[in-house]
């Protein structure tokens, strides 16, 4: 098998966007993180602790007195205006402490017979000292031939509290600038309490929208060039990383192969790379494959995936049914009876535990497979979650990524596969529903969720392949950023076909024959692709390994090549 750097080189000849070197820079990078580094937390905002100590501090616009201190000195001086204009123990939020206690001064002596007695619910009485008895004379008298309308004052105050009470309650900073921005709406003068509870519920509650002048910082926009739609993640597919621009948070992707054709196993392979290679938390979400399957599948990448050698430095070639069967080639000259295949085998009697022993003392491979299970472990612990839902409702799927995005922090979700929920089985078109809750929670929470589809099995051409060769819904195109189709090229037909390694076709090869039947030729159309190019891509795969390589476009022999 080709090393990695040989299958790679040439895809791209621009030096200063060769794919191939940024992926082993990638790894070079990943390589050099050591198991107890922290994962990259600073896409998450930044929370404000502040609102955990014991005192209260506004920022300045909110912890302005001036009202509170002229509304107190008007009731002061009409003392029954208190039984209409008032604050129940909710909605209070004196920024002074001693202008709290003499409010809870007035509605429990001054103005007790006037206060409701819902009013005085909650609220602990008033401090008793010389000092607050001078302070409230003071107000009174300063505020004694104040002519402001006390309806007013009430008003603009109120505003104040529900600001500060919203302030306290989310303690979010990016969201505390957007509520103090309120007072300075241009209109905030003639805005009711009512319209700032409407202002602080679309603050609060579609903080998720991403909101802003669209024609600002345009220039430092083109020139900074550092934006989601350029960085995505690398994938180890260079020409496919290249026309996505890279795995995208924000998109939802889809790749669809017809029944038995890995689309699992090229799941995993992607989720495996992210999490191995990118340090990045994922999540697997199956209703095909269990989870010793998953397992399973997971042990055969990682052992044998050319680019997580590099990581693990365990340069091996184990099949997946080797592994299943738990066999294993013994060291040469080790005294070991083997089978026909010539691997070790477990004899008639013999326990597991003795078994492993043996392998143990025999077996460098057996070891080495262990190496890298355990190197594994020990670097990436807790990377890559899985959940097994077979019957599930679109709310059930929704509260399942959101409760691994809250307490596990996972940006990247993959579903295998993707169907309609339970109450609408057998109802394709209600599959544009379940897409279209998935676009969602990617754009809002700023995730990349890819799921894998069903395809038919048509007469189709696999470099013609279109959306209609779907099994399910057509209209999912709609709502998906990517759509990738793919389909076998049959051992018989392999001689229709050339690829290249350039998209011009300056060059071309024929497709290679292999007597080992395991070995695959897919075509992959991406028909859908928010990035732009379109191109028809030839791979080669060997599912008992889960060996993806992409060797380049391709298109019929002496044929135009169809990409657009």
């Amino acid at each position: 098998m080709d090393d990695i750097d040989n299958v790679l080189n040439g895809i791209n000849s621009d030096k200063e966007e060769n794919p191939n070197q940024k992926i082993d820079d990638l790894v070079a990078k990943a390589a050099s993180v050591e198991p107890d580094q922290e994962y990259d937390l600073s896409q998450f905002e930044e929370v404000d602790t502040s609102m955990l100590e014991d005192t209260i501090e506004y920022p300045e616009q909110l912890a302005d007195t001036t009202l509170e201190r002229k509304y107190l000195g008007l009731i002061l001086n009409e003392i029954k205006a208190i039984s209409v204009y008032n604050f129940d123990y909710e909605h209070c939020y004196f920024a002074d402490e001693n202008l709290l206690d003499i409010y809870k001064k007035i509605i429990f002596t001054d103005g007790e017979r006037y206060t409701p007695v819902r009013i005085k619910e909650k609220f602990n009485f008033s401090r008793e000292t010389h000092e607050l008895y001078l302070e409230k004379t003071a107000l009174k008298e300063e505020f004694e031939t104040c002519t402001d309308s006390i309806e007013d004052v009430y008003r603009e105050l109120s505003k104040i509290f529900i600001l500060r009470k919203s302030f306290l309650e989310i303690p979010v900073k990016a969201i505390q600038a957007k509520i103090v921005d309120i007072l300075n709406y241009e209109l905030y003068d003639k805005m009711t309490p009512e319209d700032v509870e409407a202002a602080v519920n679309q603050v609060t509650t579609t903080q998720k929208f991403k909101r802003a002048v669209l024609n600002k910082d345009l220039t430092e926009f083109l020139n900074e060039g550092d934006n989601t739609l350029r960085n995505g993640l690398l994938v180890p597919f260079p020409i496919l990383t290249k026309a996505l621009k890279g795995i995208r948070i924000g998109e939802t992707s889809a790749y669809c192969m017809p029944s038995n054709y890995g689309k699992s196993r090229f799941m995993l392979n992607l989720a495996a790379f992210i999490a191995v290679v990118h340090k990045k938390k994922v999540l697997v979400i199956s209703n095909e494959m269990s989870l010793e399957k998953m397992k399973l599948c997971l042990i055969t990448t990682i052992v044998n995936n050319p680019i997580m050698q590099r990581l693990h430095g365990h340069k091996l070639h184990v099949s997946e049914n080797q592994l299943l069967d738990f066999r294993f080639r013994p060291d040469e000259g080790a005294k070991e009876e083997v089978n026909s295949e010539g691997f070790m085998f477990q004899a008639k009697g013999e326990s597991r535990e003795d078994y492993i022993k043996r392998l143990e003392k025999s077996s460098k491979e057996y070891k080495e497979v262990c190496e890298v299970t355990d190197w594994f472990n020990a670097k990436l612990y807790n990377s890559i979650h899985f959940i097994d839902i077979t019957d599930h409702t679109n709310d059930e799927l929704r509260k399942v990524i959101m409760n691994y995005y809250f307490k596990e922090q996972v940006h990247y979700v993959f579903y295998d596969t993707m169907k309609t929920d339970i109450d609408n089985i057998g109802n394709g078109e209600e599959l544009k529903k379940t897409a279209t809750i998935l676009s969602n929670l990617a754009q809002n929470y700023h995730m990349y969720i890819c799921s894998t589809m069903q395809m038919q099995e048509t007469a189709t051409d696999p470099v013609n392949l279109s959306v209609n060769d779907l099994a399910v819904s057509r209209t999912v195109k709609e709502v998906l950023d990517n759509l990738m189709l793919f389909k076998q090229i049959h051992r018989e037909n392999l001689d229709d076909y050339e690829f290249s390694k350039t998209e011009l076709f300056e060059e071309v090869e024929s497709l290679k024959h292999f007597s080992d039947p395991n070995v695959r030729y897919y075509v992959c159309v991406i028909d859908k692709n928010r990035a732009g190019p379109k191109p028809v891509l030839l791979y080669r795969l060997n599912l008992a390994y889960n060996y993806w390589e992409e060797l380049g476009y391709i298109r019929h022999k002496s044929g135009m090549y169809t990409g657009l």
